[in-house]
């Protein structure tokens, strides 16, 4: 049913993004009496309301608010139809969406990226930073040809498409302590040893702190979270006020922050299998396995070595997100 108004739809998911009637009607090259049509075609059809009329900006309806999110959804998968099918006929360059998590974007994917674009220049190449609890949404939504994410027991993330899955690394957390602290200068056994400290958690969902948090639960102690980010450079940076101690993933701190001394701590520690994802049922176009060799290849020497305890000289360059 929706099929037969899907330019109404593409027109509602427009007013959604862009606030108002006259705005949306910019962004489609249409008149505004156009976006209105279609608008009231739609409601019509549907017997509901789908716009608040009279709100600025142009607000949707809770109806409006679903017919937006399966429309963004199914005019995607169309997109992505019309795209392989033209790669097929050989009409168009092949494309490629690739999300990733802030720590691989800030690591190791620039590599992998430039390996991509050596192998398949012609490609257009579409990159999207976002959190976890995104990325396999996005994924599941066509949004996205390959995703970079990171697994863990304790996290409730799953797909709603099967994936196949392609191992990269897997990425110890680190713990990270105000430079001159006591535990700095003997080894730290075990996260129990940590239990009296107080902590920089992460905010509330955060797939990173959840890692921690029932990692250290499973030690036997709750952690006393004194403060709370999900930027990786702000959770150093309170650790370097000496406002209390961090366990974060390695990647976050291949550069530590100045102020900090990062080392590994000796015993269970929590760590996160890191791995490249593509839907099983999607076009099997040359770009996606380009891109997946490629991080392979840029993920090579994680496999090989572990980083070593570094204590950052002062001015060294903030760790990544």
């Amino acid at each position: 049913m929706l099929m037969e108004h899907l330019r109404a739809v593409r027109v509602l998911c427009e007013i959604d993004a862009q606030g108002s009637f006259s705005a949306a009607a910019r962004s489609l090259g249409v008149s505004q009496s156009a976006v209105s049509q279609h608008v009231s075609s739609l409601e019509e059809r549907l017997g509901q309301a789908l716009v608040e009329r009279g709100t600025r900006p142009a607000g949707l309806t809770e109806a409006g608010h679903a017919v937006a999110r399966h429309g963004r959804a199914a005019l995607t998968r169309l997109d992505s139809a019309e795209q392989e099918l033209a790669e097929i006929a050989g009409r168009r360059a092949g494309r490629l969406r690739f999300g990733s998590f802030p720590s691989a974007l800030a690591t190791f994917v620039p590599r992998a990226l430039a390996g991509f674009r050596r192998a398949l220049p012609g490609t257009s190449l579409t990159v999207v930073d976002d959190h976890l609890q995104r990325l396999l949404p996005r994924l599941d939504d066509g949004e996205l040809d390959v995703a970079l994410v990171y697994e863990h027991p304790d996290l409730p993330v799953r797909s709603a498409r099967p994936l196949r899955s392609v191992f990269l690394l897997e990425d110890e957390f680190r713990l990270v302590l105000p430079e001159g602290h006591p535990l700095g200068s003997r080894p730290v056994t075990g996260l129990a040893a940590l239990a009296d400290e107080p902590w920089i958690g992460g905010l509330p969902g955060a797939a990173w702190f959840r890692i921690v948090r029932e990692s250290c639960r499973k030690a036997g102690f709750e952690p006393d979270v004194h403060f709370a980010s999900d930027d990786y450079v702000a959770v150093q940076a309170f650790v370097a006020a000496g406002l209390g101690v961090a366990l974060v993933p390695g990647l976050a701190a291949e550069t530590p922050l100045a102020g900090t001394t990062v080392l590994r701590v000796h015993g269970p520690v929590p760590s996160r299998r890191v791995v490249a994802v593509r839907p099983e049922d999607a076009f099997p176009a040359p770009a996606g396995q380009a891109m997946v060799d490629a991080l392979v290849a840029s993920t090579r020497h994680y496999r090989t070595a572990a980083p070593p305890r570094v204590t950052p000289r002062a001015g060294a360059a903030p760790a990544p997100r």
